[in-house]
């Protein structure tokens, strides 16, 4: 199953660190916050990844094309043109694609341009700073068992972000 992941906004309520830097690339303990939700979707066996870039999209492309080569040694092959990692960082079995969403799209925009990269099939969406300790199994467990499109989870934001209506049994019944 695939993950997307949107990290192309500009991270406004982080103005000084995304000067530098887009939002999912703000780290945490020495890691971007991307890597810790990516980490997170891996323990549950989910390693497919599209993200959706637009604000300083190239920062995260060159963080992950350069990932291994950053950690370790590096042999550069001129006469073959190749370039070897020999690196001592965790091995890591994920697939990750990197969209152009444009600079300026909103949200919407951004998912309808992950659509040809997802597939026809159920699929994963989190924000580029989505951190939490959801067991997703659990909440894919609980999408399937009640057979809507879609399933969200949430906490109680400040309202100026959006308020969610839940009833008693967990069901959305309006976001504002």
């Amino acid at each position: 199953m695939k993950v997307g992941i949107l990290a192309g906004g500009y991270g406004t309520r982080l103005a000084q660190e995304t000067e530098i830097r887009p939002k999912p690339m703000v780290e945490i303990g020495g890691k971007p916050i991307i890597m810790h939700i990516m980490k997170h979707y891996a323990r549950f066996g989910h390693k497919d990844f599209v993200i959706a870039l637009g604000y300083k999209g190239d920062y995260i492309k060159k963080y992950f094309s350069d990932y291994f080569a950053l950690a370790g040694n590096v042999l550069v092959d001129f006469k073959n043109g190749r370039i070897k990692s020999q690196t001592t960082q965790e091995k890591i079995d994920w697939n990750i694609q990197l969209i152009e969403t444009g600079l300026s799209t909103l949200t919407g925009g951004r998912i309808k341009r992950l659509k040809p990269y997802m597939g026809n099939q159920t699929f994963m969406l989190t924000l580029g700073d989505g951190l939490s300790n959801v067991n997703i199994d659990d909440l894919l467990a609980f999408h399937r068992r009640h057979g809507r499109l879609a399933t969200v989870t949430a906490v109680r934001p400040p309202a100026r972000y959006g308020h969610l209506n839940i009833e008693g049994n967990g069901l959305v019944t309006e976001f504002s």
